[in-house]
């Protein structure tokens, strides 16, 4: 999990910082845990353009995950570290007793071979899942789910990682990366360790062509636009375009988006902005 500057032999390749990949032991996905992904190139099912900016890309296969971590007491064999085009952080396929095969989010320092496994058997160590009132206070964690049964959803990409401060009744109290606190129920599951691949944050993509091999086309700033396309648009020469806003006219500097939620009571203290 390191990354590599490349020789400045093009001026592109002067800025370029890549993923050294020397973590990954397999070349190619299970078979049996890949299914087709369908670009829509922004359109909806009318072929009308909803989303801007997004077309062409490298073709890829999605990975099916186990966010659950629902095989309780069953013990399972990591086989392989693998890389996933649909996710910044490493998967691990795991090979389980009852001769099924999982992909779950690997975390850093698991290596293959490692034996894992999830429930109220399962020991606080790298790898394996235990619902969050067996879990030792302090101890970092990721793949946190917010209601139990559901899933993870909270610490999933590359080096992101929470950490359990406290206990109170049946909630406990996780303080995320965001620098949030907030009370989760401790029925719910998560995963001890931090997310792998922590380098990802260093790389750069050095080029316009790589974010296009990543299905991102150019995008075109406000200011730059005629007025009947954005609100920032027109003007004499370099106009700054007035304040900061949306095509729609929606202030895009300090307008708060977060709608009102109903798990807004759980959360203790709010992120520093």
């Amino acid at each position: 999990m390191a990354v590599k500057k490349l020789r400045p032999i093009t001026p592109t390749m002067r800025h370029t910082i890549v993923d050294s990949y020397d973590d990954i032991t397999a070349s190619s996905p299970e078979p049996s845990l890949v299914v087709s992904k369908k670009r829509s190139g922004g359109r909806n099912s009318d072929g009308k353009m909803t989303m801007r900016y997004i077309g062409g890309g490298h073709k890829q296969k999605y990975r099916l995950i186990d966010f659950k971590r629902e095989k309780h007491g069953v013990e399972g064999i990591v086989k392989t570290i693998e890389y996933d085009p649909n996710r910044t952080a490493r998967i691990a396929l795991v090979f389980y007793k009852d001769g099924e095969k999982r992909y779950i989010i690997a975390p850093n320092g698991l290596k293959v071979g490692q034996k894992i496994m999830s429930g109220p058997t399962a020991t606080p160590e790298i790898g394996n899942a235990l619902f969050l009132k067996d879990i030792p206070l302090g101890t970092l964690i990721h793949n946190i789910e917010m209601r139990p049964g559901q899933g993870g959803e909270i610490a999933r990409s590359a080096g992101t990682y929470a950490q359990l401060a406290a206990r109170d009744g049946k909630y406990a109290v996780i303080k995320l990366p965001s620098s949030e606190t907030r009370m989760i129920l401790t029925s719910c599951i998560a995963t001890i360790g931090t997310v792998s691949n922590a380098d990802h944050i260093q790389e750069q993509l050095g080029k316009a062509g790589r974010s296009r091999w990543m299905g991102r086309r150019p995008r075109v700033r406000g200011v730059a636009m005629n007025p009947v396309d954005h609100p920032m648009g027109g003007g004499e020469g370099r106009a700054s375009g007035g304040h900061p806003r949306s095509r729609k006219g929606l202030l895009a500097k300090g307008y708060k988006t977060r709608k009102n939620k109903t798990t807004d009571k759980y959360i203790i203290e709010r992120r520093k902005k």
